[in-house]
């Protein structure tokens, strides 16, 4: 399976009945200049602008880049004939680079947290397990609120059940609950999410 870049660059080029075409170059398939090698030798082309050049020879197409002190970079393979765009492939790199580092920037990476209650748990140990999770929610992360039954105590879920309402309304202001409390074998799971936050901080 081919590995694509983090960032996928979008190239826009124009030609006889498409008006925009959208490709993604990959890192495997990503060949410049002379590393390009097509069957018949025929490629169609575009300038930095996206305007086409038509289809010509790879080795005419080399020339042309050159004498723009460009270079000659396959952006779709795949077509017949495969396109190729002339541009500035080191400024290409460059700008792609810092998009990704960008987009990388913006990425909020959401895990899972768990805390772990007993339905027979004190109040205090309650309010330190909610602490806790307020503190998950407050991070942006999700929180799994899992009750452990042993026993005996597997013939009166309800306990359980109580408690996680219990868990769910005290925080109800910040969070939703994404998955209602659902028994699994001797564990009681809810999962709560922080409320989404509209511009301003209010939620």
């Amino acid at each position: 399976m081919r590995v694509v870049y983090a960032a996928l660059v979008l190239f826009i080029y124009g030609f006889e009945n498409v008006k925009q075409e959208v490709f993604f170059i990959s890192k495997e398939t990503e060949r410049i200049n002379e590393e390009i090698r097509v069957r018949g030798g025929e490629i169609r082309v575009t300038d930095a602008e996206g305007q086409s050049l038509g289809v010509m020879q790879v080795k005419d197409a080399l020339e042309m880049a050159m004498e723009q002190h460009l270079d000659l970079v396959e952006i779709a393979p795949k077509a017949k004939p495969p396109v190729c765009r002339i541009m500035d492939y080191g400024k290409y790199r460059y700008e792609k680079q810092k998009r990704e580092k960008e987009a990388r920037k913006k990425q909020k990476v959401i895990s899972i947290k768990e805390v772990k209650l007993r339905p027979n748990i004190e109040q205090h140990d309650f309010d330190v397990k909610l602490k806790n999770a307020t503190r998950f929610l407050a991070d942006g992360d999700k929180v799994k609120v899992t009750i452990m039954f042993r026993g005996r105590e597997m013939s009166h879920p309800e306990l359980g059940k109580e408690i996680l309402t219990k868990f769910a309304e005290t925080l109800k202001d910040s969070v939703t609950v994404e998955r209602d409390a659902k028994l699994e074998g001797r564990n009681m799971i809810m999962i709560l999410a922080p409320k989404a936050q509209t511009k301003g901080g209010k939620q």
